[in-house]
């Protein structure tokens, strides 16, 4: 991943997560509440567990991305506080963009700026930082 959002909130409640069975890690309830919030403009597909956290697919205006999330949240943790968050956005590259090195991840890349000013404008989330 190239590009990380690190934000805290109390929104989401990782221990109703269905598990992952890859890796006990925490995640999906941010990547789900993303889909719910953009349904109508954009298109994501399901989260799904990884050894690192969850992932999804977005379409952001013609172009995929990777979008990862991690909860830094074990079981037994108190759901109701304040978690800390961290939000990956990686561009889907073809293989010419790789070759001639176009098109790369930047903090200046349209999907990436969207996520970070959705997150900064979001009232129940806070300290969003750029990793």
């Amino acid at each position: 991943m190239d590009k990380a959002i690190y934000l805290k909130t109390k929104l989401f409640d990782p221990s109703c997560e269905e598990e992952n069975p890859i890796n006990p890690i925490y995640g999906s309830t941010l990547i789900n509440w993303l889909a719910k919030k953009l349904d109508s403009k954009y298109e994501i597909s399901e989260a799904s567990p990884e050894d690192w956290g969850w992932y999804s697919y977005i379409n952001y205006n013609g172009r995929y991305y990777l979008i990862g999330s991690v909860a830094y949240y074990e079981s037994g943790d108190d759901p109701k506080e304040e978690i800390e968050w961290v939000f990956q956005v990686d561009k889907i590259r073809t293989f010419k963009e790789k070759l001639l090195g176009r098109e790369k991840m930047n903090e200046n890349d349209p999907c990436f700026r969207f996520f970070v000013d959705l997150f900064k404008s979001e009232p129940g989330i806070s300290s969003v930082e750029i990793g």
